[in-house]
C-alpha cells in the first residue's frame, strides 16, 4: 500500500528565475517587481532560484524586488538550489566542483536568506549529484536547517534513483527536480518516475517545454504536426497543451517554466485547467517517440 504525506503547498506552475537577470533578460528592479506581482496576481506564487543563477547575483537582484513588492512573506513560497561551485566570475573557484560539506549547505542557505530577503526557503535542493557526497553529512545540515527555522523541506535535483535512495538512507527526501519534456521523457521509461511515486517524492520538472519551439529536427516536426490539431480543440497555444501533457502524468508533476513575457505566462497557466484526453496524450507520446506505442 502507498500512504500519502503532506507536502508543502507550491502553487501549480512554478516561476523559474534563471534567466531574470544577467543570464537572460537583465531585468532591473521595476521589471522584477512587475513580473514577480504579475506572477502572484495569476495564482503562480511559488518562485524557483539557485545560488548560481547569474553567477551568484540572481538571487540579490530577485530579493531587492521581492523586498519592495510590500507583499507578506507567506504569500509566495522560495525553493533554491546550493551544491555547485562555478569558476571564476562571482567566486574565485579555480575549477568547477561541487561541494556538500555541512558548513557549506548551510552557509550557502545563510547567503541564499540574506540575498532573498526572507528568513526562510520553503525548499532547499541539492543541485546536482557528486561524487563525494555523504549522506549523514547532508543530513546534519538539513536537519539543523530545518531545526532553526531556516528550511522547511528539502528535495534534490538532477539525482538518479539509485543517487536518491543513497541520500535517504540519512534523510528523507520529499521532492525532486528533473528534466522532463515531451522531447525528454526518459524518467517515464526508466523507473524514476515510480520510485518517486512509490517513496512519496513529488516531481517538479525544468525545461518542461523541451525542444520543441527550439529544434529543426524529425521529432519536433512530428510533434507539432501532431500537436496542431489539439490547438484548436482545446483552444490554447501550443506550448500550454506542452504543459497539460506533462501534468497527466499520475506522478503530479509540477513544471518550472522559465517564460519571462507577462502574455506567455497567462498561456501557460491555462494548462492547469486543461484535462487532455488519453488518446491526445498518446497521439503526442507516439510522435515523440517516432513510432505506435508498443
Amino acid at each position: 500500500m502507498i500512504h500519502t504525506q503532506s507536502f508543502t503547498k507550491f502553487s501549480s506552475l512554478i516561476a523559474g528565475t534563471m534567466t531574470w537577470g544577467v543570464w537572460g533578460s537583465h531585468f532591473n528592479t521595476n521589471e522584477m517587481m512587475s513580473l514577480i506581482q504579475h506572477c502572484v496576481d495569476m495564482g503562480i506564487t511559488s518562485f524557483d532560484h539557485a545560488d548560481i543563477y547569474g553567477d551568484y547575483t540572481t538571487e540579490a537582484a530577485f530579493g531587492e524586488a521581492w523586498h519592495k513588492c510590500n507583499r507578506s512573506r507567506d504569500s509566495i513560497q522560495l525553493i533554491s538550489k546550493c551544491g555547485i561551485q562555478l569558476e571564476g566570475g562571482k567566486r574565485k573557484n579555480v575549477i568547477k566542483h561541487y561541494n556538500y560539506s555541512k558548513n557549506y549547505i548551510v552557509e550557502s542557505v545563510e547567503q541564499s536568506l540574506k540575498y532573498l530577503h526572507t528568513d526562510y526557503l520553503d525548499l532547499l535542493l541539492l543541485h546536482r549529484p557528486s561524487p563525494l557526497m555523504q549522506p549523514y553529512e547532508i543530513a546534519a545540515a538539513i536537519n539543523q536547517l530545518k531545526q532553526q527555522g531556516k528550511i522547511l523541506d528539502f528535495g534534490l535535483s538532477n539525482f538518479t534513483s539509485v543517487q536518491t535512495e543513497y541520500i535517504q538512507k540519512a534523510i528523507k527526501v520529499n521532492y525532486h527536480q528533473i528534466e522532463f519534456s515531451i522531447t525528454h521523457f526518459e524518467a517515464m521509461l526508466d523507473g524514476s518516475l515510480e520510485h518517486m511515486q512509490l517513496h512519496q517524492i513529488k516531481p517538479m520538472c525544468w525545461a518542461p517545454l523541451g525542444k520543441v519551439m527550439k529544434a529543426n529536427d524529425e521529432q519536433s516536426k512530428r510533434i507539432l504536426e501532431a500537436i496542431h490539431p489539439m490547438t484548436e480543440k482545446y483552444e490554447v497555444g501550443i506550448a500550454t497543451l506542452l504543459l497539460a501533457w506533462i501534468m497527466k502524468h499520475p506522478a503530479c508533476i509540477t513544471p518550472v517554466f522559465g517564460s519571462t513575457s507577462a502574455t506567455r505566462i497567462n498561456e501557460l497557466k491555462k494548462s492547469t485547467a486543461i484535462e487532455m484526453e488519453t488518446s491526445d496524450w498518446f497521439t503526442l507520446w507516439s510522435a515523440a517517440m517516432g513510432k505506435p506505442v508498443p
